[in-house]
């Protein structure tokens, strides 16, 4: 009888583990996985945080630089809220809700909330003409499309920063940092309705 009523208790106990840690695991995949699926749904981009580095690198890119600011799939915000920093009104967009609301929360932390806002909204229903500085951490897929889009819709005065990947066609202006830390800018009115495109037979600038 103690026999069984041992084995009752074991069995109770186990179900209770289980339990415990399956709801565990559902609850871990239900936060976790928001933030590590594609957070634009057009053109598969994962999320993948910005390094210290390309950080600064892209804040090198604004220096003398001033206006509005906008990060195409803006992430976890760290790169709208070091703009900020910056002195500049920035804006990030992001499909992924649960990026948006801690970047909002980031930008509240660091106290500059007023100047860094973040919207949940997908980058090809966007239009960007409103903004004189844009940064993209894209994907080689995308690159081609949102160069057209980027082109057509901005003013002549825009700069447009890209981080771990060129555009195809473009020549950029200035670029700095190497491996996946390498950024380049492109001022538009350097070639905006011109013919002047990147060449792999032209010399890249590089900032000093």
């Amino acid at each position: 009888m103690n026999f069984d009523n041992d084995n009752s208790r074991k069995k109770n106990w186990g179900l209770l583990v289980t339990g415990v840690v399956g709801g565990t695991l559902v609850a871990l995949y239900a936060v976790v996985t928001p933030f590590i699926t594609p957070a634009l749904r057009k053109i598969c981009l994962p999320f993948v945080p910005a390094t210290s580095t390309q950080t600064e690198n892209v804040l090198k890119m604004l220096q003398c630089r001033n206006g509005s600011l906008v990060d195409i799939g803006s992430g976890d915000g760290r790169i709208v809220i070091a703009a900020a920093k910056e002195g500049f009104r920035a804006v990030g967009y992001e499909l992924n809700p649960w990026l948006v609301w801690y970047s909002r929360y980031c930008a509240w932390r660091e106290g500059v909330h007023h100047d860094a806002k973040f919207y949940i909204s997908d980058l090809w229903k966007v239009r960007f003409s409103q903004y004189t500085n844009v940064v993209i951490f894209g994907v080689p897929q995308m690159m081609p499309q949102l160069e057209k889009k980027l082109e057509d819709e901005l003013e002549y005065d825009a700069r447009v920063i890209a981080c771990r990947f060129p555009f195809p066609h473009w020549m950029p202006d200035y670029t700095t940092g190497e491996g996946i830390d390498t950024v380049w800018a492109y001022d538009l009115k350097n070639f905006k309705g011109s013919d002047k495109r990147y060449s792999e037979t032209l010399p890249i600038m590089h900032s000093s």
